[in-house]
């Protein structure tokens, strides 16, 4: 759009000074020549040469794009970014709340001291029951899934940063961090933190100051992930990145079962930038997909940033050059197509626009084209290109 307009700059001047003297200056060079005949000549010049078709070409096209892809959920806060779209050549995605939902579940129940899992679950989820936090929910929901019956908790307390503690059965019960914890374990048992040794998240379950057990978490993963990769790949984008906060090994379970080309984890929201940096000098256009406030600084520094406009941060979605509104993956495929659509009939426009005004000053130079049939040519041009970018509309 900046290219036409900055062509319409200096092509409509001179169109009009052509004008001007082919309406004045054969009728004073040629012998035989009438004012008239000119004037009608440049009348139907000046009529051919008007770049309505070339000028509406682009923002037609952009306004449908933009259009077409809020219906679809995806607000693009600019018809540059449909463009950019079309150049990425790469693709970055942050982990939790992107390629996973964010929401954590009950991955393994690891009793101690021959305690049932069952009764640890329990127990847990009773106590957890005044907790807010997303692992607490998880507790409930897995001790829900398994239809267990839950004993009666009292004296419930959150201890911000460390857990719960309550009393079952006038037992003292803890529920948290290995520090709140794990004051006394009754077998030797690893206290490893969170994430290294494949999960994302743990808590420990004490009674009367003995740890009777773990229980594991892991993030789940979005359904549609993996099928929106592979719809990338054969879109053309070849390399898929994922940068994350979490320890490496959780990071790399998740970009394995997703077939992912490099993992990047733990980092932090500089790092995160650093890393948006480099891949846009090795791959020239990157599209970085994220949620969080931790991922704002990339989003910025992406070709296009993307962000999850449910789960995303009011950070995100500001620092973000398109949001998912409904937070589905399978609208990136989509997003490259239509702007790679887009591109294309912009192209075509512009292609269609200048040759046909070509093919008209040819005809019209010898005198055979009427004012009236250069009339309908100009405006049939400009009807054409405007229909040619309304098949936008439909774009699947």
């Amino acid at each position: 759009e900046r290219f036409i307009t900055t062509f319409a700059r200096y092509y409509t001047p001179v169109v009009v000074l052509g004008a001007l003297m082919l309406a004045l200056v054969p009728p004073l060079v040629l012998p035989g020549a009438t004012f008239s005949q000119w004037l009608y000549r440049a009348l139907v010049f000046l009529v051919i040469s008007c770049p309505c078709a070339l000028v509406i070409s682009t923002p037609v096209a952009l306004v449908a794009a933009l259009g077409t892809a809020s219906r679809r959920g995806v607000l693009i806060k600019g018809g540059i970014f449909v463009e950019a779209m079309a150049q990425v050549r790469a693709f970055i995605y942050d982990k939790t709340g992107t390629l996973t939902t964010g929401r954590m579940r009950v991955r393994e129940v690891q009793p101690l001291d021959n305690v049932p899992a069952e009764q640890i679950l329990a127990i847990a989820a009773a106590v957890e029951a005044v907790s807010t936090h997303p692992l607490a929910e998880a507790l409930r929901e897995e001790a829900t899934r398994r239809k267990l019956s839950l004993p009666t908790a009292q004296q419930c307390t959150v201890v911000p940063g460390k857990g719960v503690e309550g009393i079952v059965e006038g037992k003292t019960c803890r529920v948290g961090n290995a520090d709140f914890a794990c004051a006394h374990l009754v077998q030797d048992m690893p206290l490893v933190s969170g994430g290294e040794d494949g999960h994302s998240a743990q808590v420990w379950v004490q009674v009367d100051g003995k740890t009777i057990g773990r229980i594991l978490f892991e993030d789940t993963r979005r359904a549609e992930a993996t099928e929106v990769v592979n719809e990338l790949r054969a879109a053309g984008i070849r390399h898929h990145v994922m940068l994350s906060g979490d320890v490496e090994s959780v990071a790399q379970k998740v970009a394995q079962e997703l077939g992912l080309d490099e993992v990047r984890a733990p980092l932090l929201p500089e790092q995160k930038v650093e890393a948006v940096r480099e891949l846009r000098e090795r791959f020239g256009a990157v599209a970085m997909v994220g949620d969080g406030i931790n991922d704002a600084p990339a989003l910025k520094a992406a070709t296009v940033g993307i962000a999850m406009g449910a789960i995303g941060s009011d950070v995100a979605i500001e620092a973000a050059d398109i949001a998912l509104m409904n937070d589905d993956l399978r609208l990136l495929p989509y997003l490259v197509r239509l702007s790679r659509a887009t591109v294309g009939i912009i192209r075509q426009n512009i292609a269609f626009s200048i040759g046909t005004k070509l093919l008209l000053l040819i005809i019209a130079a010898p005198g055979y084209l009427l004012l009236w049939l250069a009339v309908m040519g100009d405006m049939g041009v400009s009807l054409l290109v405007t229909l040619n970018a309304l098949r936008l509309v439909k774009q699947a």
